[in-house]
């Protein structure tokens, strides 16, 4: 069984950017629910000996907050063996199980993961099989319509077979893994998935305000939104979004409120292990689009350590 989510707004699972203090701060402001960044399968069984060595547990590797919850975390590779393996570690400690088959990027595609598996209808279904019978936590699935714009349809098949897996819910990005980022989402296809699945289905792609996810989910019928880059250094999103679709208003931010929330964010770093160059890219998102941001970017970009990129904020703050 799914859990139960406080709203209709998720966070998208994003490489070095949905760590755990964006997650939780995310939360705060009424994600639904949050996906850890993903994670090889391969990592988590090489990890995970390495610190039952040392009496420790995945969560040193994979790191999370019980206030995150109900938290998802995502895997990706397609070795049986090992996807069997890794799940059983990680169940204990997560909520659902998120399957990747939506990453575009061609490190990925080019180890028969992510976007290149909607190709491969059989190793799906034993992936779907694998995932389903090793543990008793939710498995979802996270996909795109197809690998190149001739075959944009495989969403079709891979949905069919998941629902009969037994996989709980489809989050869906209606581009081809070649579009990357590039083109628009086609919102139509998520109406069709919904259509023909009888399991809830998450719209994701290009949303960037509430008036956007009140009208994917008008448009396309679907249970749920997903936000990713339009989260990014904006984790006010959640809450805009909630509350348009309960109250058709929200509250709007100003600059000095998103510098305020980089701080908070900042400060909740302190409890994990995240690489500065990955609080440097944070910071340089909740400097976007406003008023001489590239200028305070450039700045950014030759921080070296949290006080200089803290000070650089402050000023920032100061001036906006």
């Amino acid at each position: 069984m799914l859990p139960t989510f406080s709203s209709k707004a998720f966070l998208a699972p994003m490489a070095g950017v949905s760590d755990p203090a964006l997650r939780l701060q995310c939360k705060k402001m009424g994600a639904g629910l949050v996906v850890t960044e993903f994670t090889n399968i391969h990592s988590i069984i090489a990890k995970e000996k390495q610190l039952k060595e040392h009496m420790k547990t995945i969560q040193e590797f994979i790191e999370f907050s019980d206030q995150e919850r109900p938290l998802s975390i995502q895997l990706f590779g397609s070795d049986l063996f090992a996807l069997e393996k890794a799940a059983k570690i990680v169940e204990p400690y997560f909520d659902i199980i998120d399957y990747n088959m939506g990453c575009p990027a061609p490190h990925i595609t080019q180890q028969m993961a992510g976007g290149a598996l909607l190709q491969q209808t059989n190793l799906t279904e034993q992936i779907f099989e694998t995932l389903v019978n090793a543990v008793k936590k939710p498995v979802t699935l996270k996909i795109r319509s197809g690998v190149t714009d001739a075959s944009r349809f495989l969403f079709r098949d891979i949905a069919e077979i998941a629902e009969d897996q037994g996989i709980q819910m489809i989050t869906f990005h209606p581009r081809t893994v070649n579009q990357g980022y590039s083109g628009n989402a086609d919102w139509k296809l998520i109406k069709e998935l919904k259509e023909i699945s009888g399991i809830p289905i998450v719209g994701n792609g290009d949303i960037t305000t509430p008036e956007d996810a009140k009208k994917m989910i008008d448009e396309t019928n679907c249970d749920y939104v997903m936000i990713g880059r339009g989260a990014m250094g904006n984790p006010f999103l959640f809450e805009q979004i909630n509350d348009y679709l309960k109250t058709n208003s929200y509250q709007e931010y100003s600059f000095k409120d998103r510098l305020d929330s980089f701080f908070d964010y900042l400060h909740l770093t302190s409890k994990y292990k995240i690489k500065f160059a990955n609080l440097k890219g944070q910071a340089m998102r909740f400097t976007k689009g406003m008023k001489g941001g590239s200028k305070v970017r450039a700045k950014i970009t030759f921080t070296t350590n949290i006080e200089e990129l803290e000070k650089i904020m402050k000023n920032a703050y100061l001036t906006s």
